[in-house]
C-alpha cells in the first residue's frame, strides 16, 4: 500500500506542475494498455489467422492434383463457424 500512496503522490505533484505533459503522458500509457486488453484483439488475430495469404487462382485441372479444389467454393482450408456464431 505504500507504492500506492508514492505512486499517487507523484501523480498529484506531477499534475500540479506540469498537467500538459501528465495528460500527455496518460494518453501514451493508455495508447499502449487498452489495445492489449480490448476484445477486438482477440477476434482480429482470429480472423487474420483464418484469412490466407494467398488467395486461390483458377487452375485448369488435369485430374493429377489432390491439393487443388475441383471448384472455387469447394470447403477448403479453415472453419469460420466462430465467426458466424458472434
Amino acid at each position: 500500500m505504500a507504492a500506492l500512496g508514492k505512486i499517487g503522490a507523484f501523480f498529484k505533484n506531477a499534475w500540479a506542475k506540469e498537467p500538459v505533459i501528465t495528460v500527455a503522458a496518460a494518453i501514451g500509457i493508455l495508447a499502449v494498455a487498452v489495445p492489449l486488453v480490448s476484445p477486438y484483439t482477440k477476434y482480429t488475430a482470429l480472423l487474420n489467422q483464418s484469412t490466407p495469404y494467398n488467395y486461390p487462382v483458377p487452375v485448369r485441372d488435369d485430374g493429377n492434383m489432390p491439393d487443388v479444389p475441383s471448384h472455387p467454393t469447394d470447403k477448403l482450408g479453415p472453419n469460420l463457424d466462430w465467426f458466424k456464431k458472434m
